[in-house]
């Protein structure tokens, strides 16, 4: 039988927090959805909004992203 260590993401995807996999889709969601809003706008102050919209979407996937990384790389020395 393998043990987890030798499986690269079968068995250890599965050992994931699924709350952080699920924020970590809600994150790209929102990405997604803020670049269409700053594709459609033309005022000034809501082209701002999205773009700092989209930039702390896109700061808190990488946390979201950093976290992952740390989890898979904890079941893999464990």
């Amino acid at each position: 039988m393998k043990s987890t260590r030798h499986t690269k993401r079968g068995i250890q995807a599965r050992r994931l927090d699924p709350e952080l996999l699920e924020e970590l889709k809600k994150a790209m969601g929102t990405i997604d959805t803020a670049i269409n809003r700053f594709e459609q706008v033309v005022d000034p102050t809501l082209i701002d909004c999205y773009i700092y919209e989209l930039k702390a979407a896109q700061l808190r996937y990488q946390f979201l992203l950093r976290s992952i990384k740390e989890q898979e790389t904890n079941y893999s020395l464990n």
